[in-house]
């Protein structure tokens, strides 16, 4: 890589911010989280068809209006959640709705992790003050995912863990990973 400059320019430079990095199809990326709020609603109806459940789901989430208009049917709800644009807000009320009606059923949500992380990352700015002063300063890992964010000791859990702790729902925090065992010390022999 060479800039102005007579030599080479060092290639790590590409990595930092706002420098000369080569551009990238970006076309992708989008804020529309409607396939993951999808998917999510699909795990909760693997759970329950339970009209009641779903209602009063949909009311913590803040998608009654929705609910309502689908004249409690979940295959007319999850089809009133595709028509509209969905944003890290709306996934995150939904997350946290659908993890509280798990806990009532006894049963796990199976979540993607990767949609967990965007969750718990938006809920280290957003969440709860009390949670989020728990990770300040910390590096947040997931154990099951390939993402963690923040600076500092690293805490770890499940991606889903980690999202439901920081969203107020759970009380069970990331913790710092486990110790190696240390090799045991060999018995002295006697001479």
């Amino acid at each position: 890589m060479t800039g102005r400059y007579a030599g080479p320019v060092a290639d790590f430079l590409r990595f930092l911010p706002l420098s000369g990095r080569s551009r990238q199809d970006e076309g992708l990326v989008s804020s529309d989280r409607r396939q993951e709020l999808d998917a999510l609603l699909s795990s909760l109806e693997a759970l329950t068809d339970a009209q009641p459940t779903w209602a009063a789901f949909a009311t913590d989430a803040g998608l009654a209006g929705l609910w309502r208009e689908s004249e409690g049917t979940v295959a007319g709800f999850r089809a009133a959640v595709l028509q509209q644009r969905r944003g890290i807000r709306v996934l995150s009320r939904a997350l946290a709705a659908a993890l509280r009606v798990s806990a009532d059923l006894g049963l796990d949500l199976v979540v993607d992790p990767m949609t967990a992380g965007a969750v718990a990352l938006y809920a280290q700015g957003a969440g709860p003050f009390e949670r989020r002063a728990v990770v300040a300063g910390h590096t947040i890992r997931a154990t099951d995912a390939d993402w963690a964010f923040g600076n500092g000791p690293v805490l770890e859990g499940t991606a889903l863990q980690i999202a439901g702790f920081l969203l107020g729902v759970t009380d069970d925090p990331p913790r710092p990973p486990a110790a190696a065992p240390e090799p045991p010390e060999l018995a002295a022999s006697p001479e």
